[in-house]
């Protein structure tokens, strides 16, 4: 027992001594700047009215209580993330049952699949920029043709439609993201699970409910939790598509951060909202690795 015992911790002290490199470098990338963040956003610091930043406690928390523009694009942000995940996820699920399947050509289908994923958000937001264009657009031109509409919507100007616009790109571009890591899990089930189960009688639907559900809860988890990380911290697709626009309509936190920093020089209070962004994702992770363990406590075992 005692040489057991004595493995067992040579075996840690040589995997911690692996792991401190890159726990060095994790400390580097992102300790350092949220620590900085943290403590910048207790001063006053605003490069268009003062130099020296000034101690203010938390002022600029406790400032984002009244600031409307604030509730305004959490608002926004909350509702972007929920509607663009929940269809990313029930579109994802749908393509990986295909692409799950044997068929001819599945290799290369697969491929072509990802490509979305694959490409610079930069570049599919221009895309979708022209796309929605309210002259010259393919989408208007083929809604007339379908005589759907009577004339052009503005899909961009418009504050009901704009945000419509902006999840229709994301949700085109990062469909396939989820629906890879969902496929992966569909890959670890046994197929002898589905053919002992209709040989019982059971229905297609039935064995998704019974069985697929079931033992990709794990996976289904974690695609919406990477997806809920980057549709929250969403930027560059509305950046380029509207630039928060019209009138606030789809601005984001992460916008609004961006235009406290870097146009009106308020690096204090950029700061807060910096760290309250973070504060609402580590809680998120935090839930779902609780979720996530509790599941795979749960799931009933693939063997």
């Amino acid at each position: 027992m005692l040489k057991l015992n004595t493995l067992q911790s040579r075996e840690q002290r040589t995997g911690w001594l692996l792991i401190a490199p890159a726990l060095c470098l994790m400390l580097v990338v992102f300790a350092y700047p949220i620590g900085r963040a943290l403590w910048l956003s207790l001063f006053t610091k605003n490069l268009g009215t003062n130099l020296q930043p000034v101690f203010a406690g938390l002022s600029n928390y406790g400032r984002m209580t009244g600031d409307g523009r604030f509730w305004q694009c959490l608002g926004n942000t909350t509702l972007f993330t929920s509607i663009a995940v929940t269809l990313e996820l029930i579109l994802g699920m749908a393509v990986a049952l295909v692409l799950n399947q044997g068929f001819r050509g599945r290799g290369l289908t697969r491929t072509i699949a990802i490509l979305p994923w694959a490409l610079p958000t930069s570049l599919i937001a221009l895309a979708w920029t022209w796309i929605f264009n309210d002259q010259y657009g393919v989408l208007n031109d083929l809604l007339l043709r379908l005589h759907l509409v009577e004339s052009p919507l503005n899909w961009l100007g418009d504050p009901n439609l704009a945000m419509i616009a902006i999840i229709a790109a994301d949700v085109w571009k990062t469909t396939s993201f989820v629906a890879i890591l969902l496929l992966a899990g569909l890959q670890s089930i046994p197929a002898d699970l589905y053919e002992a189960h209709a040989m019982d009688g059971a229905t297609s639907w039935q064995s998704f409910r019974q069985i697929t559900l079931p033992l990709l809860l794990p996976q289904i988890l974690i695609a919406i939790l990477f997806r809920f990380a980057q549709s929250f911290g969403v930027f560059d697709l509305i950046k380029v598509m509207t630039e928060g626009g019209p009138a606030g309509a789809t601005e984001t936190v992460s916008l609004y951060i961006y235009a406290t920093i870097m146009r009106y020089l308020d690096f204090g209070y950029g700061a807060a909202l910096v760290m309250v962004t973070f504060l609402v994702l580590a809680i998120a992770v935090a839930l779902a690795q609780l979720l996530l363990a509790k599941m795979r406590s749960q799931a009933p075992s693939a063997e």
